[in-house]
């Protein structure tokens, strides 16, 4: 079967990703490019590693994270479905399984904050993988730091962890936010909704979410 490893690398995925990229950043979001793919990748499958979850699920946890935004290289609006039937065609394309393809379509079609549901283990761990890469880097430009608040939100934020205790079965975001920038309010006032997926999203998974900023527990 094709890994991640080559996907990652291949022309025509690398093109989606960088064309959705590019149609966000025209119309002013924060970086959704490569850089997110991996990380939200990377995070959705270390979730389900350290939950006990099997090595092939894991690995459609990252190609699910991959691809998961390349729906708005069609339009923002409606990205998880229109990312679901892009990703259907490149993953049959490349010879996948019917399974395999259901099962990351089912995960990417589920992942958009408005029409999130935790429907499977993929998709909780994508959930919570995507809405917890908030850091600096996504920030596009310094400009838009004091006039945006999404941007002066991810720009405050330098440090930014997704962790798991499978023993005690919680799963913890742990940021440290710069409040001279933004205050913690102000992360709550657009992150609210997020963080509450990610909490149904642990709790799909049999775990507890813990929300810590700045050494404090907020959820």
């Amino acid at each position: 079967m094709v890994s991640f490893e080559n996907l990652r690398n291949d022309a025509e995925i690398l093109a989606y990703v960088k064309s959705a990229d590019k149609v966000l950043d025209a119309i002013g979001f924060t970086e959704h490019g490569m850089a997110h793919a991996i990380k939200t990748g990377e995070d959705a499958c270390k979730v389900l590693g350290s939950l006990g979850y099997d090595e092939h699920t894991c690995e459609l946890a990252k190609i699910a994270g991959l691809l998961h935004d390349i729906g708005n290289t069609v339009n923002r609006t409606d990205h998880a479905q229109s990312g679901a039937f892009l990703a259907f065609e490149l993953l049959r394309a490349r010879g996948f399984d019917y399974d395999d393809v259901i099962a990351v379509t089912t995960a990417i079609g589920h992942h958009d904050d408005k029409t999130a549901a935790p429907v499977t283990p993929i998709a909780a761990a994508l959930i919570l993988a995507d809405k917890s890469d908030v850091r600096t880097s996504r920030v596009r430009s310094r400009d838009t730091v004091y006039n945006d608040i999404h941007d002066r939100v991810n720009y405050a934020v330098f440090s930014s962890k997704l962790d798991i205790d499978s023993e005690k079965r919680m799963i913890m975001l742990t940021i440290r936010i710069d409040t001279l920038i933004c205050p913690v309010m102000e992360y709550f006032e657009i992150f609210l909704e997020r963080m509450v997926l990610c909490k149904k999203s642990a709790e799909y998974l049999k775990c507890d979410f813990e929300l810590i900023i700045n050494d404090t527990r907020l959820l």
